[in-house]
């Protein structure tokens, strides 16, 4: 069954449907999502959707395009959720995320070093909370590397979402210990960069995500995305390792639970 560990189906663009499509994951081959927060008020709804339902499970945290709205008393409401609701607590959280740098909308450079400031504080807070990261990282390789191994991030572990960096850097990723998590994008016909990292990395360290509902992959791009579209994504993977579809399924299900600690 698919995992999909990264969604957000939190987002508007699931208003009139989300329960009846939720409750038809497990038909479409689906049985475990984690859904990411993006700012305080997603992150919320996150914690909302794992009470709701069984197979979801959630990260909350604030993504670097929203950082401005952060201050210590939400950073507060951040710490006490991430202790009260941590999976080793009786919750469903299992992350700190999507955290990370975004320079490829913040182009000052105030804005950039506030960025820098939540991520590493949000690291911390990943570390004292013993939750994985889940890391956004765009048009910042050098900023979010260099701060993840000045912290020591290999010590806290977690996954590169939507990783569309090159083979060099994927190697640093992978030296700390992190999964990549690889979606649709993988499917476009201009991935080629994408594909080559794929067929470098082990497949131990490859995670599936939607990132719903966006980047769905072909022959649905430019429609909305959910989580048994992960299929086609499976294929791709299983064209390029020389692997069936099923076992990459398998493989990666098993690696979403273990970067998530969920065994």
């Amino acid at each position: 069954m698919i995992f999909d560990t990264h969604a957000h189906y939190d987002d508007e663009a699931f208003e009139a449907d989300r329960e009846e499509l939720l409750l038809g994951m497990a038909a479409g081959g689906v049985d475990t999502i984690v859904n990411i927060g993006a700012d305080i008020a997603s992150s919320k709804v996150v914690l909302e959707l794992c009470e709701k339902y069984p197979f979801i499970y959630g990260a909350i945290g604030v993504h670097p395009s929203n950082s401005g709205e952060l201050n210590e008393e939400n950073f507060a409401w951040l710490q006490k959720s991430a202790v009260e609701k941590a999976l080793h607590n009786g919750g469903k959280v299992v992350a700190i995320g999507e955290i990370g740098l975004d320079y490829y909308w913040e182009k000052e450079k105030e804005g950039q070093a506030n960025q820098r400031y939540w991520f590493e504080r949000q690291m911390e807070l990943a570390r004292e909370t013993k939750l994985p990261i889940v890391i956004h990282s765009r048009d910042a390789a050098k900023d979010t590397t260099d701060m993840m191994q000045a912290l020591k991030a290999g010590e806290i572990g977690g996954i590169v979402h939507c990783y569309a960096y090159s083979k060099e850097i994927a190697k640093i990723y992978l030296d700390m210990g992190f999964s990549f998590g690889i979606g649709g994008v993988l499917t476009f016909n201009n991935a080629k960069k994408l594909k080559e990292v794929v067929e470098y990395l082990p497949m131990e360290a490859i995670v599936l995500e939607t990132d719903c509902p966006y980047l769905a992959p072909v022959p649905f791009r430019g429609k909305r995305n959910d989580s048994r579209n992960l299929l086609y994504v499976a294929r791709e993977i299983a064209a390029i390792k020389g692997l069936e579809p099923e076992q990459v399924i398998e493989i990666t299900a098993r690696n979403g639970r273990k970067v998530y600690r969920m065994e």
